[in-house]
């Protein structure tokens, strides 16, 4: 039996297109969104089943949709994965975000992912795919002393934000090459052909299926 396409969420059209007036900065839940990452990516039959992502069936996943700009380092931001509960505020600040979030998830879930609607909404599906894939690889869950999963006291996952595999300037690369810059295994796996193809990505996302048809 084939399995119906799994159609890629778009964001909320009043956030991209606000209309005459402009439209104040929104944060709105994307519970379909959600489902569509677990569907997606993190079931074992799903299209685009990711083992890294595996710890992430243990964890709760919030997602939320903004039209609110977001430049950091001289770069624009489309997307931002965050640990829960929120910590780095004062103490009413902490308490009001904490409240506001438990509302619009019916809980604390255990990380925050954030995506730009509009640049969202002008994605083609292989860039929207791996804009959400960027965010879950931030998503991680720690290690102890010797390199394997942490648990807390009580049996559940240690949850982390994890950095980046590679993070140096096209430049340095240029003149050093990839040895010193420290990112020969990104080159290397540049070199081969993507592990998902372009077919795979359209059948999970659906957008240009449903341009074909």
């Amino acid at each position: 039996m084939v399995k119906p396409t799994l159609m890629r969420p778009m964001p909320p059209v009043d956030l991209v297109e606000p209309g005459i007036l402009e439209m104040p900065d929104r944060f709105r839940p994307a519970p379909d969104v959600t489902e569509w990452i677990e569907n997606a990516f993190l079931y074992d039959d799903a299209p685009l089943f990711n083992p890294d992502h595996r710890h992430l069936m243990d964890a709760q996943i919030g997602v939320l949709w903004t039209n609110c700009d977001n430049n950091r380092n001289m770069r624009v931001v489309l997307g931002q994965a965050e640990l829960m509960p929120p910590m780095a505020m004062g103490k009413w600040q902490r308490a009001r975000a904490i409240q506001q979030i438990e509302e619009w998830f019916e809980g604390m879930p255990d990380f925050l992912i954030t995506l730009s609607a509009p640049a969202a909404a002008g994605m083609d599906d292989a860039s929207f795919c791996a804009l959400v894939e960027h965010e879950l690889y931030h998503c991680a869950q720690n290690q102890d002393l010797f390199g394997m999963p942490k648990f807390k006291n009580d049996g559940s996952p240690s949850f982390g934000i994890r950095g980046h595999d590679v993070e140096e300037f096209v430049g340095v690369v240029a003149r050093y090459g990839a040895g010193p810059a420290g990112v020969a295994a990104m080159v290397e796996a540049a070199q081969h052909a993507p592990l998902v193809a372009p077919a795979s990505i359209a059948g999970v996302c659906g957008t240009c299926l449903r341009l074909a048809a």
